[in-house]
């Protein structure tokens, strides 16, 4: 059965294998710093099932985009917020979905608009395959290569829980 046809696993049951996953190598001090908007709402949940002292942060990187000029800016734009300070921080950047990298790596410069981090992982709910820069996840949940034009999209319903799915690109 190909990955198209094959349904997702549980998303929340994800989540707990993701944290699983970070919790015996997460360093005292490290701080989460979700992508909008799906990695944001993992991030949120991840500093609470982690227990982290450091607040969680948000970021936007659509300015950040190396495809931005043939874009242009994308609708529900958000502010990105860093409440702590970046210089010699360890952080994670959380996403929900890795695909090809631009989009960590176009985080990665905007946390160096910041300052200067001391070290940078990230951590994923989902690997989909299809990489096109040299990005790869230091925490995933899951494994899931998909053919071109389909892709995952991680949903939040209005009680907060999470739910994934498979859709055409």
């Amino acid at each position: 059965m190909s990955a198209a046809a094959t349904r997702l696993p549980d998303a929340e049951t994800l989540l707990s294998t993701l944290a699983e996953a970070m919790r015996p190598r997460i360093a005292e001090g490290a701080a989460l710093v979700g992508v909008h908007t799906g990695g944001v709402w993992l991030a949120e949940r991840l500093h609470a099932m982690l227990g982290l002292t450091a607040p969680a942060g948000s970021i936007d990187v659509s300015f950040y985009r190396d495809d931005f000029g043939s874009r242009g800016l994308p609708g529900g734009m958000r502010r990105s917020a860093i409440p702590f300070a970046v210089d010699g921080a360890h952080i994670i950047i959380v996403d929900d979905v890795l695909h090809t990298g631009r989009t960590v790596r176009a985080a990665i410069n905007e946390l160096f608009d910041y300052g200067r981090p001391r070290r940078i992982e990230l951590a994923v709910l989902v690997d989909r395959g299809g990489r096109e820069l040299p990005i790869a996840p230091d925490y995933c949940a899951l494994d899931f290569p998909l053919p071109a034009g389909r892709t995952v999209v991680l949903a939040r319903s209005d009680d907060g829980k999470l739910a994934l799915n498979i859709c055409d690109e």
